[in-house]
């Protein structure tokens, strides 16, 4: 079984090159990731990155076409919470797709849980093409904005439990690791 079957590549490869000639086009630089070259904490040993993988995905309205989704990612840590990061998964229909996206996280939402927290992630997902591509709206040659919230509950300074929204179709949970 290979890690990352070869069928990720294409859309791996055109959500890239769009959010990079999206980036040039708009800021007029590559800065794809703004705060990169700061860490996310002053402690030198602070986790820079957060891998997220998630084994199930629950449809509001079960299909007989839809397939198990099956996602990984990592994140790159910024300051004041923020992340910015890519993802690959396989998309209710059973397409290979990817997302490239920032976002920003609340820790501790609620005084009186202080390991509860909130994010949400904006970018642009690639995948949902031919007789899919309108399952997700504003669908433009396979590429799609998408907004995740999420909340989560953090079990260690390292490690986290998560529950993502996938807008009206499904929520998708999953864990995190810090590194």
């Amino acid at each position: 079984m290979k890690l990352i079957p070869r069928a990720f590549f294409k859309p791996a490869a055109a959500v890239v090159l769009g959010l990079v000639m999206g980036a040039q086009a708009h800021a007029g630089n590559w800065d794809l990731c703004p705060g990169y070259d700061q860490p996310a904490s002053a402690e030198p040993d602070a986790p820079r990155y957060e891998a997220f993988f998630s084994p199930y995905t629950h449809h509001w309205t079960p299909d007989d076409e839809h397939e198990q989704v099956y996602a990984v990612s990592v994140s790159r840590l910024l300051p004041n919470n923020r992340y910015c990061g890519f993802s690959l998964f396989n998309n209710s229909f059973g397409q290979p797709s990817a997302y490239a996206f920032v976002g920003k996280s609340w820790p501790g939402l609620w005084k009186t849980y202080p390991k509860v927290y909130a994010s949400v992630s904006a970018g642009i997902i690639y995948g949902y093409v031919g007789q899919y591509k309108n399952k997700v709206p504003l669908n433009v040659g396979g590429f799609s904005p998408v907004i995740v919230p999420a909340i989560g509950y953090r079990l260690s300074p390292k490690a986290t439990l998560e529950m993502q929204l996938l807008g009206t179709a499904a929520v998708m949970f999953g864990t995190t690791w810090r590194f």
